[in-house]
């Protein structure tokens, strides 16, 4: 969700409403405090998403395919893990007493969830399946197995990823003809069932797997709940099958209602991770409408949080080569023409481009006409610059939108592995709490003199040796 998808999003949702788009507003536009976030890996200058989630999730810069490690871990290296890891906020959060919950259009053990909760030396090990042999010879464990061990009581898990938790061949239970479906795990586990079995007696625990058991959940009395929706990732918004399959508000919504009840509060990651996936497939649309159900979750949030004590941060682990051009004129589809053909060779061209992927097409020698094609069909392919199988990410800052207590301390250009640092500060979580012995005569150690903005210009004057 880099810069340009923020602002096709506005447009894109004003659109949906009827106006001409730019000058429309999203949830996020109206945080008071943005700051821009420095994406790269430690070896490489365009990102992936396990590097960046470990940045904004745990506090350190690591290599590109590595989750909850610190760059001192190869990639695919079992061994050179060992000793590397380190702690994401969620686990923070958890050990203050705080209720936690992992939210994602993903599988729950994709990237950047999983770096809440794994240390993983490849992103890909979803299940003991894909992982080699001599991983786990050496005693690495496979982000599923790890989301039930390693933060024990995590109070809400939603997302997908249905398959990666049961047994090799198990059929899954909406989907039991599609043996894509199946359950992949080699250890003949059913994670699922250990996940419930660990819960304590006292307390109501809930799996579900579709839109109407999550909506029928009294949130007032279910203590905790895993929900996973498919067999791999959800569905993008606009191929949702709506009976079976809940939106990303409808998740953010139980999940907070579930997590709001513990009075020392909560940490809730959310994730519209099909953002990402549309960007990569160059299906400009399903990125872009997933972007506005993103944004709808960001304003739901907010309508069951208050800002006074509840520290709001939008942003993304990393951009996408999408861009938008060519001079269309005020009110021009987002996903329409450009207003002129090239002047170069006069075919015309979309407003949207990537800088690569599958949208690229030569047809006789030269760059295709698409006269008269749909192309704000959901299957529509962007232009491309350079032909590539899956577009790649983009190496630019992204933004951070923040409000709340503390939101003051996200301004300015950011590496990304200070958010956690900031986001716990301000919640008295993870390692730095020494301002949190200062109260004021309300009594509140959050609200101590030396936290106000006026003490602390730039976010580097607090924080030290991170």
């Amino acid at each position: 969700m880099g810069i340009s998808t923020v602002t096709a999003t506005r447009i894109l949702k004003g659109q949906i409403n009827k106006e001409p788009g730019e000058n429309s507003c999203l949830e996020m536009d109206k945080f008071p405090f943005v700051a821009l976030s420095k994406t790269y890996n430690t070896d490489s200058q365009v990102p992936d998403s396990a590097g960046t989630a470990t940045a904004f999730l745990c506090g350190v810069k690591t290599n590109r395919g590595v989750l909850g490690l610190s760059a001192a871990t190869k990639l695919g290296d079992c061994n050179s893990s060992k000793g590397n890891e380190v702690d994401s906020i969620l686990k923070w959060a958890k050990a203050a007493g705080k209720s936690v919950g992992v939210v994602t259009t993903t599988r729950i053990n994709h990237a950047t969830p999983a770096a809440a909760y794994a240390h993983s030396a490849h992103r890909d090990w979803y299940s003991d399946a894909d992982m080699p042999p001599d991983a786990i010879q050496q005693g690495c464990k496979d982000i599923a197995l790890q989301l039930i061990n390693n933060i024990e009581d995590i109070e809400v898990i939603l997302g997908g990823g249905r398959k990666y938790m049961y047994p090799k061949g198990t059929p899954d239970v909406e989907y039991p003809e599609d043996p894509t479906a199946n359950g992949t795990r080699l250890d003949g586990q059913n994670l699922v069932k250990l996940w419930c079995k660990k819960k304590p007696p006292s307390k109501v625990t809930r799996y579900v797997w579709d839109r109407k058991q999550l909506l029928g959940i009294n949130t007032k009395k279910v203590d905790y709940l895993m929900g996973l929706f498919e067999p791999s990732d959800l569905q993008y918004e606009l191929q949702r099958n709506t009976s079976t399959d809940p939106s990303l508000s409808e998740m953010v919504s139980v999940a907070i209602r579930i997590l709001q009840k513990n009075p020392k509060g909560f940490f809730l990651l959310v994730e519209g991770g099909r953002i990402d996936h549309g960007h990569h497939a160059g299906q400009a649309k399903l990125a872009l409408y997933d972007a506005v159900e993103m944004d709808k979750a960001v304003g739901l949030a907010g309508t069951l949080t208050s800002e006074g004590d509840s520290l709001t941060v939008v942003t993304a682990d990393h951009s996408h080569v999408f861009t938008l051009g060519g001079y269309p004129p005020r009110g021009n589809p987002i996903l329409g023409l450009a207003q002129d053909p090239s002047d170069v060779d006069k075919m015309p061209y979309t407003a949207i481009l990537y800088g690569n992927g599958p949208g690229f097409k030569i047809d006789g020698g030269k760059r295709e006409n698409i006269t008269g094609m749909d192309t704000e069909n959901v299957t529509y392919h962007a232009q491309s610059a350079v032909p590539l199988k899956s577009e790649t990410h983009g190496g630019e800052d992204v933004a951070i939108f923040a409000k709340g207590p503390m939101a003051h301390l996200l301004h300015g250009v950011l590496e990304e592995s200070y958010l956690p640092y900031a986001m716990g500060y301000a919640a008295c979580i993870g390692t730095n709490q020494n301002h949190c012995a200062e109260s004021t005569d309300m009594g509140d150690p959050h609200l101590g003199t030396k936290l106000s903005p006026e003490n602390y210009a730039h976010p580097g004057d607090f924080i030290k040796g991170y």
